[in-house]
């Protein structure tokens, strides 16, 4: 009876092998997507570290074996010196059997999440998705994979994605995307309704290009994203694009203005962004200051929290911060080794912790739309110029 239980085709549709310490091998993943057959639709990959975060927090995911200290007897060093009986390491070519056989177990593909196989390269992932053209939902977490090439294959491939979730394996160093790739996912990727970029250095017109370019966007994580100042919200809620959010999350990003959160707050208060239920501007380091980021708020007077509580006290607004002194120096937490560190993505919640506000969402729009030094943009067109030397684009949506 269990013999044909497990050759069931049914029993592999949907196929989790995610562990907390590396016990899976390249052939236990082929073996279940041949099981599969033509009922196969989703695949879960990796090491998922936990246990599970509090609601609200927003700490990687990603994870690294040789940092570990939490995986029991295992050693990185013991499995190299067994390359011929190597029982419990993914390497780049465990995604192959999607790609095989014409690409027929790629092509059933909805549902794709990876987190941490530290073997995994840009070559390998963009060759798996070019097999998944059904793709519905994508989870990269702590992989050593380029956010531009990864985009660009989803871009080019898999036109039908709804979701998409990137962590980076090395937060805040990716600065590898571009405004073209981000118009071509805007264009080929109408259905987007969850959008999680998280670790990357992202600048505010990129991010722009995204969230207004995508009309169907409910969802935005941009948390521990370096170089987002917030000024991508301006004029967001109103027209096209952005209109629909639900739910933007905003944590820990280390170049967020006060003064940008302040506008946008007011545009809610104004009316914009009538669906928000969701708001969380909460960071370690507190907001930055209009002038000088190294200038740190705690305490702001300018945001107008207690207003938009009692005027939208559906929306749940978390804007958690420290205690003036408690500025972490961000070079110093750069240099250090963020691969140690381990969490599970963050869940909404609607209650908050004593330093945080439940508030309202209405929606108004920014009157003031300048320049914040790292974009120049016009609303119906998308003209960017872009500050780094080695582009200019002139873009249109």
């Amino acid at each position: 009876m269990f013999n044909k239980c497990a050759m069931d085709p049914l029993c592999y549709a949907n196929i989790d092998l995610t562990t907390v310490v590396p016990k899976v091998n390249n052939a236990v993943v082929s073996t279940m997507i041949q099981r599969a057959g033509k009922s196969f639709r989703s695949l879960k990959l990796g090491i998922v570290p936990g246990p599970t975060s509090s609601p609200g927090s927003c700490q990687p995911l990603v994870y690294s074996i040789r940092n570990s200290v939490d995986v029991s007897s295992f050693s990185w060093n013991d499995k190299k010196t067994r390359q011929g009986k190597e029982s419990s390491i993914l390497t780049r070519s465990c995604l192959y059997p999607l790609s095989g056989d014409n690409g027929a177990a790629g092509t059933l593909l909805r549902r794709l999440h990876l987190y941490n196989i530290e073997r995994m390269d840009n070559a390998s992932l963009c060759v798996a998705l070019a097999a998944c053209p059904s793709l519905l939902d994508l989870e990269i977490v702590g992989l050593h994979v380029e956010l531009r090439q990864t985009l660009m294959s989803v871009s080019s491939n898999c036109h039908l994605i709804e979701r998409l979730f990137f962590e980076s394996s090395k937060t805040g160093r990716d600065d590898s995307l571009k405004s073209p790739t981000c118009v071509d996912l805007v264009n080929n990727c109408p259905n987007i309704s969850y959008l999680s970029l998280r670790g990357f250095k992202l600048h505010d017109y990129k991010v722009r290009i995204l969230v207004k370019g995508f009309r169907k966007l409910k969802y935005a994580d941009f948390s521990t994203s370096y170089s987002i100042s917030g000024t991508f919200l301006r004029n967001l809620g109103s027209g096209f694009g952005g209109n629909l959010l639900e739910v933007l999350i905003l944590r820990d990003c280390m170049h967020l203005k006060e003064v940008e959160v302040a506008r946008f707050l007011t545009a809610v208060l104004a009316g914009d962004f009538k669906f928000l239920r969701y708001l969380d501007i909460s960071n370690r380091e507190g907001l930055a200051s209009e002038g000088d980021w190294y200038q740190r708020s705690y305490n702001s007077s300018i945001i107008p929290l207690k207003q938009v509580l009692e005027v939208r006290p559906n929306i749940c607004l978390l804007a958690e911060f420290p205690s003036e002194g408690c500025y972490i120096d961000i070079d110093h937490m750069f240099d250090s080794d963020v691969n140690s560190e381990i969490s599970l993505p963050s869940q909404l919640s609607s209650h908050t912790s004593d330093g945080s506000l439940l508030m309202s969402s209405s929606e108004s729009s920014y009157n003031s739309d300048q320049g914040s030094g790292n974009e120049e943009y016009q609303v119906s067109g998308f003209v960017i110029y872009e500050e780094s030397s080695d582009e200019v684009d002139f873009l249109v949506v």
